[in-house]
């Protein structure tokens, strides 16, 4: 995913179509100069529908759709006859977008599978024509229904990116060299932190054909959840994970993989404490770094660190150690 092509917010303002007016008309013709009414029905306004569809991966075609407008309805005629609806508009959409409104910021809307379809905003409902008011005591009105007004809001929509694990770690923690390593994805790789901007997704091969989907997102630094670093921008996407790996670097000196992991868990909980409900699994990685006798120690460091009912697993991504049974671990929390 290359960065500017990577967009998971737009603010549109979207109007649905006003309904016709109802016709006021009498039948007149040569040998009935004073007919009965005959006024049709206006037909109702356009509505603004949210479709999604799963080769979208991205709201960029939406990034400078500032105005999203559904026709009006054409109002009634004479002769009963009914005005044309308004042209429907359908806005498309990735899977795993949300719509919230921009004034109150309530989730209005969620598209969760592909060709999935939801009335953003109704039309407004055509007017009626005087034929319809006509009765045995009112046998000619003279009046008829103006149509509705169509709805006018602005609208947020997000996207939160559908994947089975989550990729949670600070900067450099090894992450986008994991992805890379478990699936065909070819995110960007560098000794430095901030390296991933946008997230990355890949297709994680397992035995026998399974397979499942992983996402990496920029790392998180300490006070995301208060909008530091880039990790509050993107924290929504982990929301869809059903598995949250942790990755924990030992190249890191100032916090133990334990404390790594302490401090990205509050940050998660400050943003939305639901993320802690999600099953969680450790990895603690760049364990080539470490000679036998130096892993011990750090094995026996992390088991009194963490909860002992937190799976984990010592890893490294350069030499292969620890993948498969990381992948093994994953699969279980997938599907136990």
């Amino acid at each position: 995913m290359a960065s500017s092509n990577f967009v998971d917010y737009v603010k549109i303002l979207c109007r649905s179509g006003k309904g016709g007016a109802g016709s006021l008309h009498f039948y007149r013709s040569k040998k009935t100069p004073k007919g009965g009414p005959d006024g049709g029905d206006g037909g109702r306004g356009g509505h603004i529908v949210l479709k999604g569809n799963a080769q979208l991966w991205t709201l960029l075609h939406l990034k400078y759709t500032k105005h999203v407008f559904a026709e009006d309805g054409e109002n009634g005629g004479e002769n009963r006859r009914t005005g044309a609806n308004g042209k429907d508009v359908y806005i498309q959409v990735p899977v795993g977008t949300i719509v919230r409104d921009a004034e109150s910021g309530e989730v209005e809307a969620e598209i969760t599978r592909d060709g999935q379809e939801i009335v953003l905003m109704q039309g407004g409902r055509g007017g009626k024509g005087n034929d319809f008011f006509k009765s045995a005591t009112n046998q000619a009105p003279k009046y008829a229904q103006p149509g509705e007004e169509g709805c006018e809001a602005w609208k947020i929509l997000e996207l939160k990116i559908l994947a089975d694990v989550g990729l949670v770690g600070f900067p450099n923690a090894g992450k986008s060299t994991l992805l890379s390593v478990v699936s065909a994805a070819k995110p960007e790789i560098a000794n430095y932190p901030f390296t991933t901007l946008v997230p990355n997704l890949g297709m994680v091969s397992y035995r026998d054909g399974k397979s499942f989907v992983m996402a990496d997102i920029p790392g998180i630094i300490e006070g995301a959840s208060e909008g530091k670093g880039l990790g509050l921008r993107f924290l929504r996407h982990i929301e869809r994970n059903a598995v949250l790996l942790f990755m924990a670097s030992l190249e890191e000196t100032e916090k133990s993989p334990g404390q790594q992991y302490a401090v990205l868990l509050e940050e998660l909980r400050r943003y939305n404490p639901e993320l802690l409900d999600k099953q969680r699994i450790l990895a603690v990685t760049k364990s080539d770094l470490l000679d036998k006798k130096q892993l011990e120690k750090a094995r026996k460091a992390v088991a009194r660190e963490i909860p002992p009912d937190l799976p984990y697993v010592f890893i490294s991504s350069v030499s292969g150690i620890g993948i498969d049974p990381l992948k093994d671990l994953l699969w279980q929390a997938l599907n136990g």
